[in-house]
């Protein structure tokens, strides 16, 4: 690959903090390691590996000539006359933007954090290699079909293409940081499964309940089961809105999966039955073998409530702050549109995957939030030596052998044991090593005492010889075929072609939304849903009981789907997503859907004063109404503190309009007092139990007020030994805590500044090394917001209020006029430290602001600043 004179970005220079000063040595050492420190040189070198935006490149591995627009946010539009070179671009793209970001996320992957960091994350690379994500993946790629493997293949090929003339910190500043640990590192080639791979950790970032199993067992050898419930509180159907709230099996047409001249549909539905057929035989083959025996927004209004008679869908999934953002932005474009090449799409994707994850084509648009179904459970398995039980008999362990290689270290042997539900993971975290030790189960929706107790009605279990250990059974380590259905989204012309793209997508299990140029809108919950048997996965199972083993998956048919219904809008904010008349057991760990409930409110408001447009739906992103406020107000309406102060806070709490703007000072109080509250509650527990979970939390004090004397009022630390006392003592603390924060003049007291964001990278921006962090880190910025608020800007109760979880990114799309729609994200299109896209879109994003999308050829012309030509290496 070679290149011809270009035009490169340059950065704008910041100034040193001050407080770095004492670090002065270190600051030379590492400045000088990475040419930062000496005038132009140094700029050279920080900006040798941004990528070049503009001329010619020339590119061995592509077929005809490939134009990449640039507009003035960075973000791409790539134009190309074949699908191989279509997705080549992509992967060269994605490389020049990002490739240290793919790089590192392909590591942790496969387990091998090892290889660039040393034998400090030995620990996080025992405990993936015995999920196997990477070698799951290798086994999806080989399932593919021949089509889709070849998108894959192509984006493996662009980016290797890039590597080939790349190395070092002219791949990334990272790999100058890099340098003074491991100087002997150099990338492998990027491979088909290092993207598929990726699709595992998002899975496990929305596995949903697997903290709260965890969670919960531990607690459940200190608490009873009537406490245990009252601290995780049902879902409030009779207050909170479902997703469907009747005729849960869509109704279509005998046809409509069958129609005369779709065929996506049909190719679709034939690789459903292939990959359908793989899996019912390896279960086959398994049985025989053994004999008989976890955030996000989303939400799509019907042209019949907006302005332009058109469909408009809005969508912000939540994901954990991350520098550079999760996402990228790009639109995908065939010169000509045929079956050779069928692509024009624009949206949201990862670096390091082909294809676009959330956006539209020319004909569709969609949305994702997660699920939140249980898809994930633990087992409490008997083991013995190289066995385990189950049925009264013994069955072997499958054992296999793993080396990580630990860069400056020797090697490191690891033995993997699973049994039929999965691997082994006590021994790896502390959590599931202590289930282990003092296991709890549950029968049915209820906790068990531990299974040594004789009183349980299996006493027989204490006569089984070997130790506890705790497996994980995890839809997502069953190879599956969402890297198919990636591709089938983005070439939906119609719902039919929507839903059986979605039969595809099985891990991570979504909710879909979807609108249509011709005025349609829906609903799709796909995904690899288990079929449980005797238990329902909220506390551990009893592995040596087949009873409480999976019994399959919730056939496509039956899974919850919504097509024009009558009310013209469909929410969906990791609420539950039918009532329990669904057949089917779901989950008991949804969101508590205050989310929800105030999204419906908004719209149902704003239908009542006119038709909505794109802006109504921005505005309803922004929404800061915290979920406790009223719960607060009411309890502390009567409370007399002992602090002054605290005294005129609760007064200013009372006229409060309860949401957690910027700049508001009783929304700096409301949550520090909430933090005091809760901690006080949990009491005793606190050091057990994870406090992010803010609507559980919610609903759980607005339950506990009407018992003045409920033992969650009792602390003894505290001294406190029932409601009031407890508030009191918390209104005080709250005061004292602001105070020494932000001043005793209450009119200062700021919720953007307490709240801000502080924006780290993903590896070097906690290194411990003052310049290191200064180099990557960002921020903080100002935000408003909250948890389980709209404008989810999240924070751990316990852990300070700093944003950790955040609205990754914000669009509302218009299929009346693709070119009306508008995006934004965290932090921006560049993964480069000092490029200036590296947090270009942050402030926008705080603000709430987004930014105009170009669709068509006409606007992506109009808004276009750099233009790249990529050439075949032989013409």
């Amino acid at each position: 690959m070679t290149q011809e004179p270009s035009t490169t970005e340059t950065p704008t220079k910041q100034k040193k903090p001050h407080r770095f000063l004492r670090f002065l040595g270190w600051t030379v050492a590492v400045l000088l390691v990475l040419g930062l420190g000496a005038g132009g040189f140094g700029w050279f070198t920080a900006q040798r590996s941004f990528p070049q935006t503009t001329g010619t490149l020339t590119a061995a591995g592509l077929e005809d000539k490939v134009t990449v627009q640039r507009d003035s946010s960075g973000i791409p539009t790539i134009t190309a006359t074949t699908s191989h070179d279509l997705f080549f671009a992509q992967g060269l793209v994605h490389a020049q933007d990002r490739f240290w970001e793919m790089d590192f996320r392909r590591h942790l992957t496969s387990g091998k954090l090892s290889e660039l960091f040393g034998e400090s994350q030995l620990g996080t690379d025992k405990f993936l290699r015995s999920l196997g994500w990477h070698s799951i993946a290798e086994e999806e790629f080989t399932a593919l079909s021949p089509e889709v493997k070849a998108f894959y293949e192509a984006y493996s090929a662009g980016v290797n293409a890039y590597l080939a003339e790349r190395q070092g910190a002219s791949l990334s500043l990272e790999y100058a940081v890099l340098g003074l640990q491991n100087a002997d590192y150099e990338p492998e080639p990027w491979s088909p499964a290092d993207s598929i791979a990726w699709f595992k950790a998002m899975a496990w970032d929305l596995r949903t309940n697997i903290e709260d199993e965890t969670e919960r067992a531990l607690v459940a050898q200190t608490l009873d089961p009537e406490l245990l419930s009252e601290l995780y509180p049902g879902y409030p159907f009779d207050e909170h809105p479902v997703i469907v709230d009747k005729n849960w099996a869509l109704e279509l047409p005998a046809a409509s999966l069958q129609r005369e001249g779709s065929d996506l549909v049909s190719r679709v539905q034939d690789r459903v039955s292939e990959l359908l057929d793989g899996a019912l035989s390896s279960v086959d083959e398994l049985i025989t073998s053994q004999g008989e025996g976890v955030g996000s927004n989303s939400w799509v209004v019907a042209g019949s409530h907006t302005e332009t008679g058109s469909p408009l869908l809005a969508n912000d999934p939540h994901l954990g702050a991350s520098l550079p953002s999760v996402w990228t932005q790009l639109q995908l474009r065939c010169e000509t549109l045929s079956d050779a090449c069928p692509f024009d799409v624009a949206g949201f994707s990862f670096s390091g995957l082909p294809g676009i994850v959330i956006g539209h084509n020319q004909d569709v648009a969609w949305g994702f939030t997660n699920l939140t179904t249980d898809v994930a459970d633990l087992y409490i398995e008997r083991v013995d030596g190289d066995s385990y039980w189950q049925d009264g008999k013994q069955w072997p362990l499958t054992v296999r052998n793993e080396t990580i290689k630990v860069a400056g270290g020797e090697d490191v042997k690891l033995e993997v044991r699973s049994t039929q539900h999965g691997p082994i993971v006590s021994g790896l975290t502390p959590d599931f090593t202590s289930i282990a030790e003092t296991p709890r189960i549950g029968i049915g929706s209820g906790a068990r005492e531990t299974v040594n107790d004789p009183s349980q009605s299996d006493a027989e279990v204490a006569d089984l010889s070997g130790e506890f250990e705790v497996s994980l059974r995890w839809t997502a380590l069953d190879p599956g075929s969402t890297g198919e259905a990636i591709f089938a989204l983005n070439q939906a012309k119609n719902f039919e072609d929507f839903r059986a793209a979605a039969a595809l997508f099985d891990v991570p299990a979504q909710n879909l939304i979807y609108a249509d140029v011709s005025g349609n809108i829906g609903y799709q919950a796909p995904g690899r849903l288990p079929i449980r048997g005797a238990g329902d996965g909220w506390l551990p199972q009893p592995g040596w009981d087949s009873a409480y083993d999976w019994q399959g998956f919730i056939p496509f048919e039956d899974q919850p789907s919504s097509y024009n219904p009558e009310s013209g809008y469909i929410v969906t904010a990791n609420n539950a997503i039918v009532s329990d008349s669904y057949p089917y057991f779901l989950s008991r760990d949804w969101d508590y859907g205050y989310r929800a409930a105030r999204i419906v409110e908004l719209l149902e408001e704003s239908f009542e004063a006119g038709p909505v447009n794109a802006q109504t739906m921005a505005d309803i992103q922004m929404d800061n109404q915290m979920p406790a406020a009223t719960s607060l107000q009411q309890a502390f309406s009567e409370i007399t503190p002992n602090e002054q102060g605290a005294a005129e806070a609760l007064a200013a709490l009372q006229s409060w309009n309860g949401q957690n703007d910027m700049g508001s000072s009783e929304a700096a109080y409301a949550n520090v007092l909430w933090e005091h509250v809760t901690e006080l509650m949990v009491g005793d527990q606190a050091a057990r139990i994870t406090r992010d979970d803010q609507s559980r939390y919610a609903k759980f004090f607005e339950n506990q007020l009407a018992e003045p004397n409920s033992i969650w009022w009792q602390n003894e630390k505290a001294d406190v030994s029932n409601r009031d006392e407890l508030l009191t003592l918390a209104a005080d603390q709250a005061y004292t805590e602001l105070v020494a924060a932000q001043g005793s003049n209450q009119a200062k007291w700021d919720w953007g500044k307490l709240h801000a964001i502080p924006l780290v990278h993903g590896t070097f921006g906690t290194s411990g090394i003052a310049p290191i962090e200064w180099v990557f880190n960002r921020g903080p910025y100002e935000v408003g917001g909250g948890s389980g608020v709209v404008n989810a800007t999240g924070w751990g109760l316990g852990e300070g209020y700093a944003t950790t979880t955040v609205p990754s990114m914000r669009m509302v799309i218009d299929p009346s006029n693709w070119d009306a729609s508008t995006w934004i994200h965290l932090t921006g299109a560049s993964g480069h430290a000092f490029n200036k896209h590296y947090t270009d879109q942050t402030q926008d994003w705080a603000n709430g602001v987004q930014r105009p999308w170009s669709y068509s050829q006409a606007s992506v012309d109009d808004t276009t600043k750099d233009t790249l030509t990529l050439i075949p290496a032989d013409s």
